[in-house]
This record gives C-alpha cells, sequence and structure tokens, in this order.
C-alpha cells in the first residue's frame, strides 16, 4: 500500500501507463471527470441536515471514501499532466490565504476576505 503522495502517484501513473490511458488523460477530461466524481461526494450529503452529514455509518464511510478516493486520484492525475507539485501548491495557497484571512480580523467568521479588506 502507498503511504506517501509520491509513491501514491507512481502508483496512479503505472496503473494508466499499463491501460495505455494517457491518450484519454488531457487536463481538460482530468478536471471534468475529477468534478464528477466531486458532485458524486455531494450526492451522499445532498438532503442531510447539518446534524444528519456527521452521522456517518460504516458503510456510508466506506462509499464517501470511494467516491473521495477517485476525486482524489483524478486530482493526482491532473497535477501530474500539467507538471503542478500539488505540496508545493498547497504550501503557497496557504501562506497566500494567511495574508487574505488574518487571525485578527476573520477568527470565527465566514465571511469572504473581501468583507473585510
Amino acid at each position: 500500500m502507498a503511504d506517501s503522495l509520491n509513491e501514491l502517484r507512481a502508483k496512479v501513473n503505472a496503473f494508466v501507463r499499463e491501460r495505455d490511458w494517457d491518450q484519454f488523460h488531457s487536463p481538460k477530461n482530468l478536471a471534468m471527470a475529477m468534478i464528477v466524481e466531486a458532485a458524486e461526494v455531494v450526492e451522499h450529503f445532498q438532503w442531510d441536515t447539518v446534524e444528519e452529514s456527521k452521522q456517518i455509518s460504516d458503510e456510508r464511510r466506506t462509499e464517501i471514501g470511494h467516491e473521495l478516493a477517485d476525486t482524489f486520484v483524478y486530482l493526482l492525475r491532473l497535477a501530474e499532466v500539467t507538471g503542478v507539485d500539488l505540496i508545493a501548491a498547497a504550501h503557497q495557497k496557504i501562506a497566500l490565504n494567511a495574508i487574505k484571512y488574518p487571525v485578527e480580523k476573520c477568527k470565527g467568521s465566514n465571511a469572504k476576505y473581501t468583507d473585510y479588506q
């Protein structure tokens, strides 16, 4: 079992290569597939109340996990074909968000940064 992002990425890339699926993995197709899978995650919570969405049975957790995994794999492939280092991009985005959402202005608030800048 892959226990690091790089190992998982290599495993996914090998899976794709063995099936000759690179030809189908354009950035457009991968982005669209990722959103379809993300919508399948949303479907599990669509009509739940906030409290119901927090009550997750083992069976439901497994189903949600499969959809999250599909979404994650497409995200990995999209990053791969576009040459984006996900870890570096995430660190950069967190740093940018720290500037946009300073603790002293936004702690405990769900307002968009444009509401208090």
